[in-house]
């Protein structure tokens, strides 16, 4: 599946080639670090974003920030949602 933005198909094959990889060959086997994809994650989320904008979608709803697990277990909350940067 392509992504929203045809500028972001190359991000997004980037990413998700990580991602299954750090699935497969580290999740699985009990690894949940998920930090090493966060750098291209984050590339392709602003191409994203930019795409939206560009095609006038309302970026309110998704624009909140989420925390990882390690993030938000620190925190003692359980919902695993930020607020919102407004």
């Amino acid at each position: 599946m392509n992504s929203i933005g045809e500028d972001c198909n190359e991000l997004k094959k980037q990413y998700d080639a990580c991602f299954n990889g750090w699935f497969s060959e580290r999740f699985l086997k009990g690894h949940t670090d998920e930090s090493a994809c966060a750098p291209i994650f984050r590339v392709y989320q602003d191409c994203v974003k930019r795409a939206m904008r560009e095609q006038n979608i309302e970026l309110r709803e998704i624009d909140t920030e989420y925390t990882t697990n390690s993030e938000y277990e620190n925190t003692g909350s359980s919902s695993g949602k930020k607020q919102s940067k407004s």
